[in-house]
């Protein structure tokens, strides 16, 4: 447990988040010495757990180490509701079955990096399923439709025309109410959830609580370094993987992407990190990569897990090369633009750089023409090669 003043505890919470209502009301709360009920809920809607969600559970194991207790909420019954999410259509509810089976899941895998004796794991079922027609109403009538309307995705749907089912609006009121039957004292989410986070705020004062803080972080890039990861495309690290493939798909990332990560998966504070960008990347990315492995499978397995990483380095082959989910061009697409949007460069210069030194190949030949010009269709794949260290498959479904 880290021993840390209120002023060094709000610069570890406040490190690699984008919003935080408020800081002055987070500041006043650590002052007060008392432990804090931190709130985070998490839709059961596949059963592994990757990086992506890492994110926001070491943001909690940070309360943690400070001395508070997180409250680990699976949404089994938000779930029967689904959530849009940002998207143009809700997001499909889930049966009770395969709720109850993603939920076991999520409970053995959160304590590879929280601190079980001070997490409580909650459904929000507990409270929610208990709930008649008229407490709906009550709950109901402390939002305005314009109040819902102001979500993002929401008023675009409407503007476009297209279709908002009832039971949609409430998922914002479920989240909402969560918060003041676990009287939260904050909740933590990712930054597309920042509307249904406030309403927590809202809902609390009106029912006589403290508004909770709301602290939200970004969404994780995963392997491709564009795309949010997701298991859907194929871009991601899940909890649950062999320590070997957990090393060796962080070293696959970006130098770029790679300090992000480390931002937002670790602990190290922006000024250490500044400190480890004057020394060679590859030296910081294989310090990555062990911290990451190590999170899941301890100290010793990483370090095992780097040995034979460098060893199979020296004969690596495109069998040892993670597949990269990509989108079809759609025609002809400059490559040097293609490598920029994977990761692989840092700019268009570099990259046509790279193209004229002979430092990139697809599929084993090298290219030299900086203007070639690369047509990604349904089905294919293409082996990319950039300098000696980075590698990629692409491949387009």
């Amino acid at each position: 447990m880290i021993n840390a003043s209120p002023l060094d505890a709000l610069d570890l919470l406040l490190k690699g988040t984008v919003t935080c209502h408020t800081k002055d009301l987070l500041l006043a709360r650590l002052k007060e010495g008392r432990p804090l009920r931190i709130k985070t809920g998490f839709d059961p809607t596949a059963p592994d757990l990757h990086l992506g969600h890492g994110v926001l559970i070491r943001k909690m194991a940070q309360f943690q180490e400070l001395g508070h207790t997180v409250i680990f909420l699976i949404g089994d019954f938000t779930g029967l509701i689904g959530d849009p999410t940002g998207k143009k259509a809700t997001r499909p509810a889930l049966s009770r079955e395969e709720i109850e089976a993603n939920a076991e899941t999520y409970k053995a895998q959160v304590f590879k990096i929280l601190d079980p004796d001070l997490t409580e794991i909650r459904f929000n079922s507990e409270w929610m399923g208990g709930l008649r027609g008229e407490d709906w109403i009550r709950l109901a009538s402390q939002f305005t439709l314009a109040q819902m309307l102001e979500r993002n995705d929401f008023s675009k749907r409407l503007g476009a025309g297209e279709p908002i089912a009832l039971h949609e609006l409430l998922y914002p009121l479920v989240q909402a109410y969560d918060s003041v039957a676990l009287r939260a004292d904050a909740e933590l989410g990712g930054n597309d959830q920042l509307f249904n986070l406030m309403r927590g705020r809202d809902l609390q004062e009106a029912m006589g609580q403290g508004p909770q803080i709301v602290l939200t972080v970004p969404l994780l890039l995963g392997l491709d370094g564009v795309e949010k990861m997701s298991k859907s495309l194929g871009n991601y690290i899940g909890f649950t993987e062999p320590a070997d493939d957990q090393f060796g798909k962080t070293m696959s990332i970006s130098d770029q992407l790679m300090w992000d990560w480390w931002l937002l998966l670790t602990d190290k504070l922006p000024r250490e990190i500044a400190v480890m960008q004057q020394g060679h990347p590859m030296d910081a990315k294989k310090a990555l990569a062990r911290e990451i492995v190590g999170q899941f499978h301890g100290a010793r397995e990483a370090g095992l897990a780097e040995e034979r990483w460098v060893k199979r380095f020296s004969e690596r082959s495109a069998e040892d090369v993670p597949e990269i989910r990509v989108a079809a061009t759609g025609g002809a697409e400059p490559l040097a633009r293609l490598l920029v949007e994977r990761g692989l460069a840092g700019s268009r210069k570099e990259a046509e750089r790279l193209l004229q030194q002979g430092a990139v190949s697809l599929d084993g030949e090298k290219v030299v023409d900086p203007r070639l010009a690369l047509e990604l269709r349904p089905g294919t794949a293409v082996l990319v090669r950039v300098g000696k260290l980075k590698l990629q498959r692409w491949v387009v479904p």
